[in-house]
């Protein structure tokens, strides 16, 4: 199987958790090489822009303003069926729903607060990783 990239945030609440370091040894037991990583705060624009997809959806606010409300870790992250393996490695959405031993099981604490975001296919890794990173980040 080819090696695919996919896009990975670290979220505020993990961010102001202290977590991202953790979170970061996972990725690297997770067999996943980092191609390019940024620490920032997003604006509320950038964060409305990036969940764009989910403008009708009523949580669609909340989100914006919970990704805006801190810093976060933005990774491009490489490996053989990387999209479906970070998905994994993440856990379900809500934490109590989350596998144990996932991201989302050991460190989230609510639908929101799950400490990660993954791309859930190549065509929305794609636009992902092209919101983040230009081409020569990703080289």
């Amino acid at each position: 199987m080819a090696k695919e990239r996919t896009l990975a945030i670290i979220k505020p609440d993990a961010v102001g958790r202290g977590l991202a370091g953790e979170i970061l040894s996972q990725i690297h037991k997770g067999g996943f090489e980092i191609i390019a990583v940024e620490t920032r705060r997003l604006s509320k624009a950038e964060a409305e822009g990036f969940y764009a997809v989910h403008r009708e959806r009523p949580f669609f606010a909340d989100l914006a303003t919970f990704m805006s409300s801190g810093k976060v870790v933005i990774l491009a992250l490489e490996a053989e069926n990387a999209i479906a393996r970070w998905r994994e490695l993440m856990g379900a959405t809500d934490p109590a729903k989350a596998a144990p031993g996932t991201l989302r099981q050991q460190f989230g604490t609510s639908i929101q607060n799950n400490c990660t975001h993954g791309s859930d296919a190549p065509e929305t890794a794609a636009f992902e990783l092209g919101y983040f990173f230009s081409g020569r980040q990703l080289l």
